[in-house]
Parts: structure tokens; C-alpha cells; sequence
């Protein structure tokens, strides 16, 4: 691998030497729009090259180019222009009507400058931030892309840990980690965070919120496999976030906006499973979710095309509040509580009940004392209500600040220096756990929560990126080299929490720990176009050198520590582990401490020998910290190199072919490759196609992460941990070492454009995925004899290479814009038709006592397959219309979101040997947005998401847990209504 790495370089190296100067000369103009009005924001490039400039404010444009060269002017909605220069210093453009966003140029899925989206082998959806976010209710750009691009997905959670804390984004169903993104080319940097998704596992993925939509000129999503092209993780396809150039003005927005908590209309199926109390959730609540967000862009020009483009955001949310499971049998405070009967852990009693011992002391009314006697009665006297000790369900409380800029500085004619970045923060407060109630001895503490308490998971989240390099041209060869730095830092914490092993001593807000990662990447690249060979051929070679490091720092000491008041300390020498009612005493995770014939173990020393029993909890309640056995501070190197070439073999048929060789100093080399082809039968009709390989590297993050955790089966609490491989635990099993995921990817279709305004393009793919990773259920000592020194009565769990996977699909996008009367109306309608399938399971011969058929049932649960197969809408589709006239314009857009299916664990078996899964119905919601500008300064849009309160179906009893409504489709947050001022000058 270190040789194919050496080669390229060498080849690199010998091409800068045999660059050829050629003659330049000066080119300038105006462009102009049929009207005869001039035309700002035109992209002016030279054919072949990556350089180019835009014209300003009155239409005009100059730029430095080769005599011999060809000038390709584009402008969203408008034909592109070729424009050989022929030693011409003055070319002047008519740009005429065309189709909107189909034939603007790409950048990605092409290292050919000059082509568009009719003109690309592969798919590539093009988004216009820049042109869209006005009228768009979406305010952050994970959200704007769901909106716009049906293949791609965002999860947001409503809770559980730290699920909500980071929006996964995926493309065609697949892990978040199969989808690359790029930033003006450049690989961006992942979160540190390892969240949950609605693919089957786990997954680190790049968080897009702090990637502000005011920075962003427009998105490419490469809808293809592209490893040969791009490196590791682009299975999926590859998206490309170009970033905005403008100078001379200063563009703003205040967006406010907020949820009305409308009462969903439950069906009357819906209704019978809910009790009486659950009943309550019927009535409209108080509006939540306010949203307030101030951002502004500004770019300032200076010397030969030059420009420094800033932008800056910063958004506050509060939390929603969503419906959640109530029970009217559920103890609030239980018995002792209320009739003041608790002690303490030294046996002192304690006062609970305060208002009891009030009205009998005033000699209150038998029916007023009986009353403070029940959960109810005490409640209301406290005022208040069952919702008021509820666990929360909605998306949470955030402020977040981001500032961005992108900078261009000519360093000659021919060359040159960029530079762009992001520096943000974020604060999170996300719902996680159960209410504590009072009645739960060993979880709660009356001294301190006298009426329970809600523990809440906060993260305060740093993220930095940047970007310098060179590039330009030397003779006929275009060059960029460039070196890109990205970290990001997460500190977990917890509020409204306690360690009950430490009952009265514990802190109530505690640091969890921190994970950081980072990523330096350095690139070079060469290219050159040969125009007289063929039509034309483009050769590009590169090299790529990657350096990461992951790190996980345990939180403070009382966050995952057990204290005394969680221990049973032996008062005679061979105590035997006996209760006050005779019966054993039990573990923390509920287990009689008993040997194999079933009597209870004793304690050998008195004062000395002690263990831990039922009754207080240890750690940080809802979410253990990081101890210091969890701890990581891992790197890598990352080295590759490619060799990329297009070429036209006539004006209708192009072929394209890549490779690329990629060296991990933790687990080795891969080599992949990519063939694709177009083929145009009329200048308005083109087949194209693709077949390639790839390949996904586990990430730092997957490889080292480990986490000790509570879940619960009933009532019951059990203790897991989720091992990393390189672990004694992993290896005592039988769990190996982590390898690559690898992938195949062969697509097929067809761009075509109709009567002039219609623009159509339809492609089929399918992706196989081999060593797919997943994570397993939990293993015990019982099952496991092996694990029984190491783990006790804990749980072990570990990632896998679990299996094959494909996806197979059918995606389309059809264009339409035509004048309507004095304005103009464009309809846009896509979508993706697509089926996930595990293929096959690969497990291992592990050091158990499970038959074969249990333990693949083990190895990789049912919940997880069906997460994967069916756990996000096989279909889904998305209509809009956009009508502009004069200073009015408006956005209506419809969404179709396909049936979903929650499988339940394995577990969770019923008695007649089915299991509670649940299909939940499509959904269809509807945007709407309306802007009228009042002046060139000042323009207002008010609209809605989902703007008629389309909300999941509710999950089925059995599988509620302590949420009414589950993570699927649209979400449960229900319509949201803004207002947003947009100003300019």
C-alpha cells in the first residue's frame, strides 16, 4: 500500500515539473438576461479548470484566461453558455430561460469542471440554499435537506440518553456513517458522539448544525457509490456543501416561530388503549417549542476578484413537551411515604408527609385526613398533577452560536490562496430518563426530591473547522493542495440527578465525562485536460494523508461511584444474606444473592466483608458516567492515493473510470474502483450508469467506545456494558477485532428533458454491503460461564461485523417551470422507492452454553434487523410549488412519508411465540411558506411545517415504554408556524 502511496506522489511531483506556460489574456463583459436587465451572480468559469469568477451586482465580470480557452457561463434557472475565448478581451452573454437547478454546473461526482446535472454519470441532486431559505420553514440545514431531498434523512429523537443531543443524517436508508460529506470539496470532520439511530446501529456521524444554511451558496448530493473517488464512508453517495463567494452586501434574518401543542386527533381505536388518566392528554396544552434564530452574511470584495465571505447565526429553542405514558395504578409515593413511615439508611425516621401530620395536629376533617393518605390526595395538596411527575417526551432546549467564512485571495493571475472554517457551540438539555418517583426507595431521596425528581442529560458541545490551501493553474495543469483541521468536543452532564449510594452527600448536577475527536487531512491534487484527444480527456491524480484521534475522559468521581449507603456490611463473622422477612436478600439488578442450590450466600467477616443489595442505586441516576476503565485517547493514520479519468469519446459518450488505494495503520489497506458511463441519444435524452466498489472503516469512535449502562426488563434494573473489541471481555468470548465494511454499488438510468421546461431523471441502484456493522444483545454469566469472573452479575455487550446487507431502489425528480402571467411557477417532483434487506448473519463460534438458533438471535437482535429493514419509509415522496410575481412570492410543498414497521427484541416474545411489532401508517404533512418584499431593504415570510398536525400513529401498549409516541416518520412535535424578516443592504 506505502508503495502505491510513494508512486503517486512520485507521478505528482514529476507533473509539476512539466507544466507548460501558455498565453494568458484578459477577458471581460456584461451578462444580461433575455429583458435586456443585467444579471448578477453568474458563474463565469474557464472550461477544464476549477477557476472562475461571478459577475457583480451590475452584470459585469473580468477574468484572466488561457487564449486558447473556453468560457462556460451558468445561472440557476438559465441555459448554460459556452463561450470559446479565441484571444477575444471582450465576450458580452445573453443568458435565455431554462430549467430551474437542472443545468446549473456540479462540482461533485466529477473532477471534469464544466458539466451539469443532465451531463453527470451519476445522480447528483443540486439544492439551492441560498435561493430556498426564505420562504422555507426548516431553519437548520440538516432539516432544509430532508425537506427538499426524499433520499435523504435526518433523525431527530425525542429522548433516550444522548439520542437527541445529534441529528444523524443518511442518505438511501443506510448508517449515517456510509454517507461522506464535504465542505467546498474537503472531507468534514465527525462528531465525537457514537448516537443512536433508526438504521439498525449505532453511529458517528458529522453534526450539521453547525454548518450554518447563511454560509451556504447551494448543496450537491452525489446519489452514488464513491470510495474510488472520495475515500472511505461514501457507500451511500457523497454530499458537497459549497459555500458562498457574494461581496457587496449584507443579508440578515430574525426568525421566530413556535409549536401549538395541538391536542392530536386520536382514532377511536387509539382512545380504547388509553386509561382514564392517559385520557387527559386529549385537551390542547400550552404552545411550546419557541424558536428564536438572528443570522446575517456579509462579503467583502477587494483587489483581482478577491473575497471574503463571513456569516454568523445564533438560534435558541425551548424544549417541547410531548404525550407520555401515565398510569393511575402507577404508586406515586407509596405507603410508608405517605403515612410517614420511612427511615433513613441508619434506621432514623423521617417526616414525608409534612401535610398529614399539619391536619391532624389541627384536628382537620377524618375525610381531609384520609385524602393525604393516597397519591391523589397528597398531590393535589401539593398542587400537583400525575403530568407534573411524568417522564418528557419532545425535542429539547438548545442555544447555539456559529460564525463562518469562506475567503479567496488571488495570488497571480493563475493561482489562488483559500481558506474557509466554522467555530461554534452548542447547549443542549434533552429528555432521557423515567420519572423517579418517591415510591422508588432505591432511586430517590425525600431530603432532597421530596416529590421525586426528573433527571435531565446536558451537553455542551465545541466544534472547529478549517481549511487553507492553494490552487490555480501552471500551463495546462490545474493544481490544489490544502490542509483541513476539524474537532469537535462534547462534555455530558446531568441535572435534577442524584447517586443514591450517597444519598444526602450526592451532588444533584454532575459532569458525565467528555469525548473529543479530531481530524487533519491534507490533499493534493493534479490535473490536466487534453482536448485533442477525442472529444476530450480529463486525467486527475491525488494524494491524502489523515490523521484522527478520539478520546473519552471519565467524568467526575461521584457520577459512576457507589457509596456506603448502597452496602451491606456483615455484622457477624458468616452472616448470611438474609432479610428482615426471611427471604434472601437481592442484588442491585434485582437477583437473589443465592448460590447454585438456591440458599443465600453469606458475608465471611464481620465489619470487613460487605457487598452490594437492593435498595439504593449507585452512579449517576439515569445515565453512569465515564469511569476511568472507559477512558480512550486512541489515533490513526490514514494514507491514499487515486488516479481519476473522464472522457469523451464523442460529443454524446462519455466514459469514466477511478481507483483509489487507502492504508489504515490500525487494521491495513483497501483498494477500490468505479466505471460509469453516459450516453446522450439527443441533445435531450441521456442513459447513464455506474458500477463500483467501496468500502467503510470503522471509525475511531466504534472501535474504542465503552460505556457501562442501566436498562430495564419489567421493573428490573440490569447493569450492561458495551465492550470495545480490543477489551478482556471481547476476547474471552470470542468476539474478533473489528474489519471494514464492504460494498458494491451498481446503478442505472436516465436524464431527459421534455417540451423545453420539463426536466426528468430516474435512476435504479443497488448497494450490497458486506460486514455490516451492528451491535449485539446483552450476554450473561449464565450464558457465557466464561464472562462470570469478569462481568459478575453484570451484561456484557460488543459491536460486530454482524452480517450482508443490500438495498435496492428506484429514485426520481422531475422539473417543471413555466411564466404564469406576469410571474413564474415552478414545480418540483421527487421521491425514492426502496427496500432494505438483511441478507445474511455472519456468527462466530462463541464461548457459550446457547444453541445456534439462540445465540444468532443473540448476536444480532430482531429489533436491530428490522430497524435496518423497516425502520424508516421504504417510499417516500415530496411535491412543491413555487410561484414568484414582482415582490411575491410563495412555497407550498407536500410530503408523503411510507409505512414503518417497529419490530420488537427478541425478549420480548409473546406466550403464543409472536412478538408486539407494529406497522404505523403513512403520513402526509404539508409546508407553506408566503414572502412579500416591502422594499429592496426589507422582505417578511410567515408559513408553517406540517402545518396540518399530521402526528405517527401511537405506539401499541406493549410497546410504550414511557413514551406515547415513537421516534418514526414526521415525529411527534406537530405543526410549527414562523414569522421571519429578511433584510438586505
Amino acid at each position: 500500500m506505502k508503495r502505491i502511496f510513494t508512486r503517486v506522489i512520485v507521478v505528482v511531483l514529476l507533473l509539476q515539473f512539466t507544466f507548460e506556460v501558455t498565453a494568458q489574456t484578459t477577458v471581460s463583459g456584461v451578462i444580461k438576461a433575455e429583458d435586456g436587465s443585467t444579471l448578477p451572480g453568474v458563474t463565469v468559469q474557464i472550461k477544464g479548470t476549477d477557476l472562475g469568477t461571478i459577475t457583480d451586482i451590475e452584470g459585469n465580470y473580468k477574468i484572466d484566461v488561457p487564449s486558447d480557452g473556453t468560457l462556460i457561463f451558468s445561472f440557476i434557472g438559465m441555459e448554460t453558455i459556452e463561450k470559446p475565448v479565441k484571444g477575444l478581451s471582450s465576450i458580452n452573454v445573453t443568458m435565455v430561460d431554462g430549467s430551474q437547478q437542472l443545468m446549473e454546473l456540479v462540482v461533485v461526482g466529477s473532477r471534469s469542471t464544466g458539466r451539469t446535472k443532465l451531463e453527470t454519470p451519476a445522480p447528483v441532486d443540486i439544492i439551492d440554499i441560498k435561493g430556498q431559505q426564505m420562504n422555507m420553514p426548516q431553519t437548520d440545514l440538516a432539516q432544509m435537506l430532508v425537506a427538499t431531498a426524499p433520499s435523504f434523512a435526518a433523525f431527530r429523537s425525542q429522548g433516550g440518553d444522548l439520542s437527541s443531543h445529534v441529528d444523524p443524517p443518511t442518505l438511501r436508508g443506510l448508517a449515517p456513517n456510509q454517507m461522506l460529506v464535504l465542505i467546498n470539496g474537503k472531507r468534514r470532520h465527525t462528531s465525537a458522539l457514537l448516537a443512536g439511530t433508526q438504521t439498525g446501529s449505532s453511529a458517528n456521524s458529522v453534526d450539521m448544525s453547525f454548518i450554518s444554511p447563511d454560509m451556504i451558496d447551494r448543496v450537491e448530493i452525489l446519489r452514488d457509490g464513491a470510495a474510488a473517488q472520495y475515500g472511505s464512508d461514501a457507500i451511500a453517495g457523497v454530499m458537497n456543501i459549497i459555500l458562498k463567494e457574494g461581496t457587496g452586501k449584507f443579508s440578515g434574518s430574525y426568525t421566530t416561530g413556535f409549536n401549538p401543542n395541538i391536542a392530536p386527533n386520536f382514532t377511536a381505536e387509539e382512545k380504547a388503549t388509553l386509561d382514564d388518566t392517559q385520557q387527559a392528554l386529549l385537551a390542547d396544552t400550552e404552545p411550546d417549542g419557541f424558536t428564536h434564530r438572528l443570522a446575517g452574511n456579509y462579503g467583502l470584495g477587494f483587489g483581482n476578484g478577491g473575497y471574503f465571505n463571513i456569516s454568523g447565526m445564533y438560534k435558541q429553542t425551548e424544549r417541547t413537551i410531548r404525550p407520555n405514558v401515565l398510569g393511575e395504578s402507577t404508586t406515586m409515593y407509596g405507603t410508608e411515604y405517605l403515612t410517614n413511615q420511612k427511615t433513613d439508611t441508619y434506621g432514623n425516621p423521617i417526616i414525608t408527609n409534612p401535610e398529614l401530620v399539619e391536619a391532624i395536629a389541627t384536628g382537620a376533617p377524618a375525610a381531609e385526613i384520609a385524602a393525604l393518605q393516597t397519591d391523589d390526595g397528597l398531590l393535589a395538596a401539593r398542587g400537583l398533577t400525575r403530568q407534573d411527575l411524568s417522564a418528557w417526551g419532545g425535542q429539547p432546549r438548545t442555544a447555539q452560536g456559529v460564525i463562518g467564512f469562506n475567503l479567496g485571495v488571488p495570488l497571480s493571475p493563475n493561482a489562488e490562496f483559500y481558506s474557509f472554517g466554522d467555530f461554534g457551540y452548542k447547549y443542549l438539555e434533552g429528555y432521557s430518563c423515567y420519572f423517579r418517583r418517591p415510591s422508588q426507595a432505591d432511586r430517590a431521596n425525600f431530603e432532597l426530591y421530596p416529590n421525586g425528581f426528573r433527571p435531565q442529560m446536558t451537553s455542551n458541545q465545541s466544534n472547529v473547522a478549517l481549511t487553507a490551501g492553494v490552487d490555480g493553474t501552471m500551463g495546462d495543469y490545474r493544481f490544489d493542495f490544502s490542509n483541513t483541521i476539524g474537532a469537535n468536543s462534547m462534555q455530558i452532564g446531568m441535572f435534577n440527578t442524584f447517586n443514591s449510594s450517597l444519598q444526602t452527600e450526592s451532588p444533584t448536577e454532575m459532569r458525565l465525562g467528555t469525548h473529543a475527536f479530531t481530524q487533519n487531512t491534507t490533499n493534493f491534487d493534479v490535473s490536466r485536460f487534453f482536448p485533442d484527444v477525442l472529444k476530450g480527456l480529463n486525467i486527475a491524480v491525488g494524494a491524502e494523508m489523515r490523521y484522527e484521534n478520539y478520546k473519552i475522559v471519565a467524568g467526575q468521581a461521584e457520577s459512576y461511584t457507589a457509596g456506603d449507603a448502597g452496602l451491606y456490611t456483615a455484622s457477624t463473622d458468616n452472616e448470611l444474606l438474609i432479610g428482615p422477612d426471611g427471604m434472601p436478600l437481592e442484588g442491585l439488578n434485582s437477583t437473589p444473592l443465592v448460590d447454585g442450590s438456591g440458599d443465600p450466600l453469606s458475608l465471611d467477616y464481620a465489619g470487613v466483608s460487605r457487598t452490594f443489595v437492593k435498595g439504593y442505586s449507585p452512579n449517576c441516576q439515569c445515565f453512569r458516567g465515564f469511569a476511568p476503565k472507559n477512558e480512550a485517547d486512541q489515533s490513526r493514520y490514514v494514507t491514499g492515493a487515486y488516479l481519476d479519468m473522464e472522457l469523451d469519446v464523442t460529443k454524446s459518450f462519455l466514459l469514466s473510470a477511478a481507483v483509489r488505494g487507502e492504508s489504515y495503520s490500525d487494521f491495513g489497506g483497501v483498494i477500490t474502483g468505479k466505471g460509469a458511463f453516459r450516453y446522450s441519444i439527443t441533445d435531450n435524452f441521456a442513459f447513464r450508469g455506474s458500477a463500483s466498489t467501496g468500502f467503510r472503516a470503522p471509525s475511531l469512535q466504534e472501535l474504542n467506545y465503552s460505556h457501562t449502562y442501566t436498562f430495564f426488563i419489567g421493573l428490573d434494573p440490569y447493569d450492561g456494558t458495551l465492550y470495545p473489541n480490543s477489551s478482556n471481555v471481547a476476547s474471552a468470548i470470542g468476539i474478533g477485532q473489528l474489519q471494514e465494511e464492504r460494498a458494491s454499488n451498481v446503478s442505472v438510468g436516465f436524464g431527459a428533458k421534455f417540451f423545453k421546461k420539463l426536466n426528468v431523471t430516474v435512476d435504479a441502484y443497488m448497494i450490497k454491503i458486506t460486514d455490516r456493522l451492528f451491535s449485539t444483545d446483552e450476554f450473561n454469566a449464565s450464558e457465557a460461564p466464561v464472562l462470570a469472573p469478569i462481568i459478575g452479575e453484570g451484561l456484557a455487550s460488543f459491536r460486530i461485523n454482524g452480517g450482508d446487507i443490500s438495498s435496492k431502489g428506484i429514485e426520481f425528480v422531475a422539473n417543471y417551470g413555466t411564466g404564469v402571467g406576469a410571474g413564474s411557477l415552478d414545480f418540483t417532483f421527487s421521491g425514492i422507492f426502496r427496500q432494505n434487506q438483511f441478507d445474511k448473519a455472519s456468527v462466530p463460534a462463541l464461548n457459550t452454553l446457547l444453541t445456534t438458533e439462540q445465540l444468532e438471535a443473540k448476536y444480532i437482535d430482531r429489533a436491530s434487523i428490522g430497524q435496518f429493514e423497516e425502520g424508516t419509509p421504504s417510499t417516500t415522496m415530496i411535491a412543491s410549488a413555487i410561484y414568484s410575481l414582482g415582490k411575491f412570492s410563495t412555497m407550498l410543498r407536500g410530503y408523503y412519508y411510507g409505512s414503518v414497521i417497529d419490530r420488537a427484541s427478541a425478549s420480548a416474545v409473546l406466550e403464543d411465540g409472536s412478538y408486539p411489532d407494529q406497522e404505523f401508517s403513512p403520513q402526509t404533512t404539508v409546508d407553506l411558506g408566503i414572502s412579500y418584499q416591502f422594499s429592496e431593504m426589507l422582505g417578511l415570510t410567515i408559513g408553517g411545517n406540517n402545518i396540518f398536525n399530521a402526528i405517527p400513529d401511537i405506539l401499541i401498549p406493549r410497546q410504550r415504554g414511557i413514551y406515547l409516541y415513537s421516534n418514526y416518520q414526521q415525529g411527534s412535535a406537530g405543526s410549527y408556524y414562523f414569522a421571519r424578516l429578511n433584510f438586505k443592504f
